[in-house]
């Protein structure tokens, strides 16, 4: 073999004088058969493939005019020079690792000059894939990124026999991930730069042939999500590098006006392929596919794609969606939210009996604690599905805490969601909460009583009604203290004009009542002797009637009329409570 270095070497000499001794025999560059399209015609093209269901291939394969000239038009020696370099290359071994990218060269150099007999290497090509895969596919990304005519010949060689075709798109897989560029060194110590959009090139092409190889349809699911990803990278980023290895894919196959166009289209071709043609339909009435080529709405149209693909194939998202678990435990920042927005719209598809469901409940409680509210928010409503199991909801309990904090904040739907989580957790399990987070839990409801949206209301008044019942032996002395603060916004909100907030703060005072042991409040109560309720309240809790005039003051402000009325008559009756007190009365209506 180091003779096949010598003379590949010499050949190599030989081809550069050659090229400089007669200029006259270099080819003319060929004149582009295909005229370029503009803007607004491609894209009128792609919508007419994506509605067909079927995607083109190019109108013409290019011509190479790669290097100093074709080894057809060189000198004799050169010509030789070739032939002794060919027959060697069949005849010997396998090289040292060292030597396979200088062979995987000279095979693509050797396939542009030779179309006629394209296939006479391929069982050399094998061999170098087989025992070194990753040197084969990141040279010949690097030397072709483009995917002219022969790198297209040896990607299908390669992918299309059982020796190499996993190995092969698996190491594809990890180019097409590692936006923009994926580095690596191969064996004879080249660190030149693979960018992922020329494997994506690669799969496009390999999207166009009439029958595609087993191992693509096999991996398609993990191609899917890439391509996903890619739009969105794309779409944020597209250094300099890269956009000029886009120009040069747009002059030779007439590509889309931009990477993450491309991307898309790609991605059509590839649903396609998975018999999605009704998909492509689908997302494309909706618009969904400019929504996803848009920062700040991509996650939106991943979420429309992946309810439309869960209508038609349930089994495919389902591998999607172990694919991106595996993925999200890598805790990525940059794709997590689509991946996240995914995997809430075909949750319901899924087994989670198992690993699953424990993978995803560690998932979701990461993002309950995120910066982002799209990510809270989307964690929150993949946990909302969960409540429908019961082994998934007994575990949530491991989350009361990140949920008692969502409670605190301004987001009136994150509130409520989180909220009606914690019912679940709390009240459908019958699950006791540990003590400390049970009384964070009972002050955050405290303050929702009286929140903007009357579901909040509802739900916290509910909630607030499950601690004190589920919660009534173990933390009885702990909660008197917030149960005795509830009596009166309870007690005004009974008067609610929303008749689901005043019944459930009927329901809500009569269990405060029983909680606290004061079994005549109580009866008066359930007969609903409301403000028979409130005098014996006054009288009996005459040290803490200054306590109950600074709950009712606010309520005078309550846009509702209902509560001011029943606030200004509990502060009537109040006030003849503190008929010794006046001065201090006064103090504290001058100071609301």
């Amino acid at each position: 073999m180091a003779a096949f270095l010598k003379i590949f070497r010499l050949f190599c000499r030989i081809k550069r004088r050659g090229a400089r001794v007669h200029p006259a025999q270099q080819p003319e560059e060929p004149e582009q058969s295909q005229p370029k399209q503009d803007g607004a015609a491609m894209e009128q093209t792609q919508e007419q493939e994506s509605t067909g269901g079927l995607f083109p291939r190019t109108a013409q394969e290019e011509t190479s005019t790669t290097g100093a000239g074709s080894m057809e038009n060189c000198d004799s020696s050169t010509t030789n020079s070739s032939a002794a370099l060919l027959n060697m290359l069949v005849e010997e071994g396998l090289p040292s690792p060292k030597q396979v990218p200088a062979m995987v060269k000279y095979i693509h150099q050797w396939l542009i000059a030779n179309e006629s007999d394209e296939h006479r290497l391929d069982r050399k090509l094998l061999d170098l894939t087989e025992a070194q895969p990753t040197d084969v596919v990141m040279t010949l990304l690097s030397v072709a990124p483009s995917c002219d005519r022969a790198a297209e010949t040896m990607w299908k060689t390669i992918l299309c026999s059982s020796r190499t075709a996993e190995s092969v798109q698996l190491r594809l897989l990890d180019v097409m991930g590692s936006w923009p560029e994926h580095s690596t060194c191969t064996s004879d110590g080249d660190t030149s730069r693979v960018f992922a959009l020329a494997a994506t090139v690669v799969m496009w092409k390999i999207f166009q042939v009439p029958c595609i190889p087993q191992i693509v349809m096999k991996i398609l699911p993990r191609v899917f999500v890439h391509l996903l990803f890619q739009v969105l990278f794309s779409t944020l980023d597209t250094p300099m590098e890269v956009d000029k290895l886009w120009k040069e894919c747009q002059q030779q196959h007439g590509f889309a006006a931009s990477p993450n166009r491309f991307a898309v289209q790609t991605l059509k071709s590839l649903l396609c392929q998975m018999q999605g043609e009704r998909v492509v339909m689908a997302v494309g009435r909706k618009c969904g596919w400019d929504t996803l080529l848009c920062v700040d709405t991509h996650h939106y149209a991943v979420a429309l794609l992946a309810r439309e693909m869960s209508c038609v194939s349930p089994p495919l998202c389902s591998r999607i969606f172990r694919y991106l678990l595996q993925l999200l435990s890598t805790q990525e920042p940059r794709w997590d939210l689509p991946a996240l927005a995914f995997i809430v719209e075909v949750l319901k598809y899924q087994d989670l009996s198992g690993s699953s469901g424990k993978r995803v409940l560690q998932i979701l409680s990461r993002h309950l604690q995120s910066e982002c509210r799209e990510k809270r928010y989307l964690a929150l409503r993949a946990l909302l599905k969960l409540t429908d199991d019961p082994l998934l909801a007994r575990r949530m309990c491991s989350l009361a805490e990140s949920l008692v904090q969502l409670l605190e904040e301004a987001d009136g739907e994150i509130v409520r969601m989180a909220a009606m989580v914690l019912s679940f957790v709390v009240f459908e399990n019958n699950s006791l909460i540990a003590s400390p987070i049970a009384l964070q839990l009972a002050e955050a409801l405290l303050t929702l009583f009286d929140h903007d949206t009357s579901q909040v209301q509802q739900v916290s008044i509910l909630l607030f009604q499950a601690l004190v019942t589920i919660q009534l032996e173990k933390e009885e002395k702990a909660l008197k203290r917030q149960v005795l603060q509830s009596l009166i916004p309870l007690f005004i909100h009974c008067h609610d004009k929303n008749r689901c907030v005043a019944q459930a703060s009927w329901e809500t005072l009569h269990c405060a009542a029983k909680f606290l042991q004061r079994n005549h409040l109580k009866k008066l109560v359930r007969k609903k002797k409301l403000w028979k309720f409130a005098e014996c309240l006054l009288a009996e809790d005459r040290s803490r009637v200054v306590e109950h005039v600074r709950q009712a003051l606010p309520y005078l402000q309550s846009p509702q009329e209902p509560l001011r009325e029943a606030a200004i008559r509990f502060l009537g009756m109040a006030g003849r409570c503190l008929r010794e007190q006046e001065d201090e009365l006064q103090l504290i209506c001058e100071g609301e």
